[in-house]
């Protein structure tokens, strides 16, 4: 006897009814990536950034999705709670916060003045918790998520990424003591590091500015292969949805873990040539 097991994929209505927040949203970059698979599951997509994604925009648009540009600088508290309220008013509800938003700044510490510290810091960690606070009273309860987008280099040290790591650092634990504290109302709180994800501007640097001897050392960093924005955004999708509605405190290592060595004397001695990558 021969028997059929009919599998659903989910997938395609996993947010149906739902309204997702993301920040840093770019035309090819991870944000960009989280919001298209959003959007392509069904959620309303709120896209809050300093630059308008003209391109991705004009992809959720061709497809008929629902999505509203919010210009909004997370560095800034008035934009960010405007950002919340046109969201809401768009939209009526906020099921899902992802904060994405951040800025790379690769330099030796010797080299970093005042100014730079507090522009990674208060981008990369204060504008998380500012955005999420500002959230908060209207996310679902029970059943709304916070997805902060964190990086490998939160979990293990590199040259040149010292206040950068710091700042990553922070946003994990402000993950894992949120999540208790947020627990009791139903919320849940995650997190992803992700290892080098290939962008147009990462790979412009990675591929074309790094020997060939940093680019295999990088690569031999990462047991599967550098990841793609998308394989961030599978992610996300995953943990904000109901599917993961055990899972929270957690900072997920994506293409890497503690346990791999990072390429710091190969790579880092190129790297440190003042880099600065911003996804806000």
């Amino acid at each position: 006897m021969t028997t059929t097991v009919q599998v659903l994929d989910t997938r395609k209505s996993r947010y149906s009814h739902k309204v997702a927040l993301i920040t840093g949203a770019s035309d090819h970059g991870i944000g960009g990536a989280i919001a298209k698979r959003l959007a392509n599951e069904g959620a309303a997509v709120a896209l809050a950034s300093r630059t308008e994604p003209k391109r991705l925009l004009e992809q959720l648009q061709r497809r008929h999705l629902p999505f509203e540009y919010l210009s909004c600088d997370i560095t800034c508290e008035e934009q960010v709670r405007a950002a919340v309220a046109a969201c809401l008013s768009r939209f009526g509800a906020l099921d899902v916060l992802v904060n994405n938003a951040g800025i790379e700044h690769v330099r030796r510490l010797a080299d970093l003045d005042d100014a730079e510290m507090a522009k990674i810091i208060d981008t990369n960690l204060v504008g998380s918790i500012r955005m999420t606070r500002a959230a908060l009273p209207h996310l679902r309860s029970p059943g709304g998520v916070i997805v902060n987008v964190s990086s490998a280099l939160s979990l293990a040290g590199c040259a040149g990424f010292s206040v950068y790591s710091a700042s990553k650092a922070g946003l994990n634990g402000f993950t894992q003591s949120l999540a208790w504290e947020l627990a009791p109302r139903g919320l849940r709180v995650v997190a992803v590091a992700p290892g080098v994800v290939l962008t147009n501007m990462s790979a412009k640097f990675y591929w074309e500015q790094s020997s060939p001897n940093a680019v295999n050392k990088l690569r031999e960093s990462h047991p599967l292969d550098v990841g793609l924005a998308s394989d961030v955004a599978a992610a996300v999708s995953f943990l904000a949805s109901d599917e993961a509605r055990w899972i929270t405190g957690v900072t997920l290592p994506l293409g890497w873990a503690p346990s791999l060595p990072l390429p710091t004397d190969e790579y880092m001695a190129e790297e440190t040539n003042h880099r600065v990558t911003e996804k806000r």
